[in-house]
């Protein structure tokens, strides 16, 4: 069904579509009561960190004392009541969001923070919503093939900056920072490691989290990775903007846990991530890659025509850290998903070809020495695989991992 749509697409000419779009966003602002203007709204985009930036700043939010609604690729949130994202879409569609929206506003909601996509941008649905905030992570090649290049991708997020004109938090050590600078703004505030407004120093990473300290003022995340303090750093950006102290931002990031299915350690030492992209690939890579014993890569890419550019360096990438590379299905939509993993092995001469995602794993269980690390990419806490027709099989990496775990266990 996906091919024949696509197929219908390139026969109406692209102003047709946006213009489509727009109508949906105006109508599903209009129809509830256009909520994006009746609260406090941050958005979030940038090419990784998006979800967990969403979490972290909820944290600090309601750590201040606020109640806050948020929506992200993970889980939509309104106050204490949470529903998984199920829909395989990060922004929801135009009257999807604004129900959302009017949902926060009726819960007497602070804030709502929402994950901003390209596609969301390209397809309007951040019209109709006055962004007291925007913030971007970084910025790397994605979505090329849908937005045909990457300055147009670049363009799209840009969109979102040019069409808020409050508050805008950078990090300032991102390759294309100078670009979203040049958007006019009352107040900019920079972060990074490198530099920055707020730049974080002292930074130590250990096994199970990290410390660093902004302004001399230290803090301690339990999450992994020096990704998580540039995440940390964008929250705290954000934190500061409306009126929080450092402090309670300090006290906010304490508070959060492990974010599902980024950088999730499900067993000993057996991770998921969402990682899709190249740069989010090598960064899970080149951190889990143990001292001693093998790293051993579980991977796949997506299906849908989805940047089809990316599936040989996904597979180089995972040929020149791991020691053993194991490339499986993940989300075909309609295409041969065999044809999909030959691509992505093309990348990695050692690379054993394993057509069945469960099977792939409890290979990849099987081969696990004592110190050895298992890393399965591509689908974090998803709860479906895409196929063909439309059609969604129920799927969780980490429930089938604790499966065959246990019984891989039970076995000895």
């Amino acid at each position: 069904m996906r091919k024949y749509i696509n197929l219908i697409k390139k026969f109406i000419p692209g102003f047709v579509i946006s213009v489509y779009h727009f109508a949906l966003s105006f109508i599903g602002a209009l129809y509830c009561g256009f909520p994006g203007k009746r609260i406090k709204v941050i958005g979030i985009t940038g090419t990784n960190g998006k979800s967990t930036v969403v979490g972290m700043t909820s944290q600090i939010l309601k750590e201040a004392g606020y109640k806050v609604a948020s929506s992200s690729s993970i889980v939509f949130k309104i106050g204490e009541m949470e529903e998984e994202n199920k829909m395989k879409m990060t922004m929801p569609g135009g009257l999807i969001l604004q129900k959302f929206l009017k949902k926060a506003v009726s819960e007497k909601c602070d804030y709502a923070i929402i994950e901003v996509t390209s596609e969301g941008i390209k397809q309007h649905r951040h019209r109709f919503i006055n962004f007291d905030v925007v913030a971007i992570t970084n910025l790397t090649p994605e979505h090329i093939e849908a937005h045909k290049g990457f300055e147009n991708y670049k363009k799209a997020k840009g969109e979102l900056f040019n069409a808020s004109k409050n508050i805008h938090i950078i990090n300032s050590d991102d390759d294309h920072k100078d670009y979203f600078l040049g958007f006019k703004a009352k107040k900019i505030i920079t972060y990074g490691i490198k530099s920055g407004d707020l730049k974080a120093e002292d930074i130590k990473l250990f096994p199970n989290g990290s410390t660093f300290k902004v302004n001399q003022e230290e803090f301690k995340l339990k999450l992994l990775c020096e990704f998580n303090i540039y995440n940390a750093l964008a929250a705290i950006a954000i934190g500061l903007s409306q009126g929080v102290s450092i402090n309670t931002c300090r006290e906010g990031l304490s508070k959060v846990e492990q974010i599902a299915g980024r950088m999730e350690e499900v067993v000993d030492n057996v991770f998921v991530d969402y990682a899709f992209t190249p740069n989010a690939l090598e960064k899970v890579y080149s951190f889990l890659k143990p001292k001693e014993g093998k790293l051993i890569c579980v991977l796949g890419s997506c299906g849908g025509g989805r940047d089809k550019w990316k599936r040989p360096v996904l597979g180089k990438i995972a040929d020149t850290y791991g020691d053993i590379v194991i490339v499986t299905n993940e989300d075909p939509y309609d295409e041969d998903p065999m044809e999909i993993i030959n691509q992505v092995a093309e990348g990695s001469p050692k690379a054993e070809k394993i057509l069945d995602r469960r099977e792939a794993i409890k290979k990849a269980l099987q081969l696990k020495e004592e110190k050895d690390v298992v890393v399965i990419t591509g689908k974090g806490c998803e709860p479906w695989i895409c196929v063909e027709h439309g059609k969604k099989i129920p799927w969780d990496d980490r429930e089938v991992i604790k499966s065959i775990y246990n019984l891989l266990k039970n076995d000895k």
